[in-house]
């Protein structure tokens, strides 16, 4: 009997080990940029790339994102465990040692080069690891914790996916993949400060000068329409670089007019709710613009 429960303890215990170091890639922010990802790659081929390509691609940029959102839980740490939103991450709980998880994080950050060199090509692998690099040096060890813009630049890690899976298809960059950058670009600022509207006492807390917990609510109301205004622009600019037809302009449109309607209701209301209420729809909203640029592609080719 008391085998048996050593037995299923080793056994919880290794799949705790296991999940926490799943949870250090940040599963579902890895789930966003693929989403990304493979839309520019069918944009770029003007139509299906081949599926090892696909294949090779998204394993890499997944390796490069966990390396990268690990290392930020590493660095992290110590503000982590000062916030609600952030006290069960497996550095807090001691799940992981934090040796391990920078062991961790600088082993994926090596796989996904060695990958993306081998297997996609140079290009993509350079512009995967400066994402880590960026997000790592630029946000979470200088901005985040020294400015209010602290997402606004620091959010250009995740819009480089786009131009690795350009990179992946055409072995360069163009005007198109830029476009497609700037859209995840002006579109992180208002989906971060809505979620961040609901956990600014976290912020607080963490003396993190995230907009929301430093200014006032109606300020942050007024910047998340802004760029709410400019990803409307900017997702309609696409359609004119990339060539994209009716289904995407008259899909960009609407998402983007109801992107807009909701920011502008959150500035009238300016309560968390309805906050949490615009941070779902750019989720939807952001899978729905690249999926509907794959759609299109494939109703013309």
């Amino acid at each position: 009997m008391a085998i048996s429960q050593v037995a299923v303890t080793a056994r919880v215990s290794t799949g705790a080990r296991l999940s926490a170091y799943v949870a250090l890639t940040k599963p579902r922010i890895i789930e966003l940029l693929l989403i990304t990802t493979l839309p520019t790659m069918i944009v770029a081929q003007r139509g299906l790339p081949p599926a090892w390509l696909m294949a090779a691609t998204l394993l890499g940029g997944s390796l490069a994102a966990g390396g990268a959102n690990a290392i930020n839980m590493f660095v992290d740490r110590d503000i982590d465990k000062l916030m609600h939103r952030t006290s069960k991450r497996p550095l807090v709980t001691g799940t992981v040692t934090p040796r391990a998880a920078l062991t961790f994080a600088i082993a994926l950050e090596v796989a996904a080069f060695a990958e993306l060199w081998a297997w996609v090509n140079p290009l993509s692998a350079a512009l995967a690891v400066s994402a880590t690099l960026f997000y790592v040096f630029v946000y979470t060890l200088w901005l985040k914790r020294t400015s209010t813009q602290n997402i606004v630049i620091g959010g250009a890690a995740g819009a480089v996916p786009v131009l690795v899976g350009w990179a992946a298809v055409t072995d360069g960059l163009s005007w198109t993949p830029l476009v497609m950058f700037a859209i995840i670009f002006v579109w992180t600022p208002p989906h971060f400060w809505a979620l961040a509207v609901k956990y600014k006492e976290d912020y607080q807390a963490a003396s993190v000068p995230m907009l929301p917990a430093v200014a006032t609510f109606k300020r942050t109301a007024r910047e998340i329409l802004l760029y709410s205004v400019l990803l409307l622009g900017v997702s309609l600019l696409l359609a004119a670089v990339a060539a994209l037809g009716v289904i995407y302009v008259a899909s960009a449109s609407v998402l983007g007019v109801v992107f807009v309607a909701m920011a502008l209701r959150l500035l009238r209301q300016q309560t968390p709710k309805a906050a949490m209420q615009l941070f779902s729809y750019s989720i939807t909203y952001l899978t729905l613009l690249f999926v509907l640029m794959a759609v299109d592609i494939f109703t013309k080719h």
